[in-house]
């Protein structure tokens, strides 16, 4: 059985061509993000894929008999056009075609489940269309029965893959297992991790900061106390980006879990602040916040 470590940054490029499983470049063998959003990590031999993955430092076998896929959305393209104009946000030219951590608007909706035991987000561009989505991973049989019947969930390990059109891994996030405030480990597709997302007060206007290198980078902060919106800012407190609540209407608030937001990047960012952004934009809902309806 291979031992568990994380992957380097140069394997990244083995991580990204999973059209055909068997056709992925060589790279080191290690542990990697697993590319079919089953579990937390899959064992790459240096070849190619195999059964070997892992959840929680537990091991466990699954062969890569299918290829994977990207959650679909439930949105169409006039209803998420309709959320970016409901926040202000106006389209941003030659913003089609950019890389999907590139792009300066991205619109979050989360699946609408009256039980949901996996969280799934579809991201969408300003226009409308998908081109990414969220993915939780890792959750055992034992984790979605607690999950279920308990409201401890938000004191366990969960784990989140951000995965592009192709459903190729682009970032990863780990909340570790807490009791009182989040810590969120952020790491690229090969599993090197960028920087932290590490929550600083648990009265009033939820608060966290973002770290790399032993270095803060900037801040996000709720807008009120239900943490509804957030600004984002950089080290030197100037807003660099946004996150709206758009309200999924009555039914669903009660009712389900489903929770929609508009991400807006107010000029590109270069890594690893980048990847903390869209990283923390896109989940914030999932991984950074407690949902007052106890799903989280």
């Amino acid at each position: 059985m291979p031992s568990q470590r994380r992957g380097h940054r140069h394997a990244a490029v083995g991580m990204r061509n999973l059209r055909a499983m068997s056709d992925t470049p060589q790279s080191p063998a290690t542990w990697h993000p697993d590319p079919l959003g089953r579990h937390e990590l899959r064992y790459w031999d240096g070849t190619q894929w195999t059964e070997h993955v892992s959840d929680s430092g537990r091991q466990g076998i699954d062969p890569p008999t299918s290829p994977p896929v990207m959650p679909q959305g439930q949105q169409s393209a006039d209803k998420v056009q309709a959320q970016v104009a409901k926040v202000g946000a106006g389209v941003v030219p030659g913003a089609i075609g950019a890389d999907f951590l590139d792009q300066p608007i991205l619109v979050v909706n989360q699946k609408w489940k009256l039980l949901e035991l996996n969280n799934e987000y579809a991201v969408y561009d300003q226009q409308g269309q998908q081109i990414g989505a969220v993915r939780q991973v890792g959750q055992t049989a034992l984790k979605k029965a607690v999950r279920l019947l308990t409201s401890m969930d938000q004191f366990l390990t969960h784990t989140l893959q951000v995965v592009d059109a192709g459903s190729n891994v682009r970032l990863v996030l780990t909340r570790p297992a807490k009791i009182f405030k989040s810590t969120i480990i952020v790491q690229d597709g090969s599993g090197t991790e960028v920087g932290r997302v590490i929550q600083d007060n648990m009265i009033g206007k939820i608060r966290f900061r973002m770290e790399a290198g032993g270095n803060v980078l900037g801040s996000i902060n709720a807008e009120n106390w239900r943490a509804w919106n957030f600004s984002i800012r950089d080290s030197s407190d100037a807003e660099v980006a946004r996150i709206t609540k758009t309200w999924e209407g009555l039914a669903k608030t009660m009712f389900t879990s489903a929770d929609s937001y508009v991400v807006q990047v107010h000029a590109p960012l270069a890594d690893p602040l980048r990847s903390l952004v869209i990283a923390s934009a896109l989940c914030v809902d999932t991984a950074l916040k407690q949902d007052n309806r106890g799903l989280n």
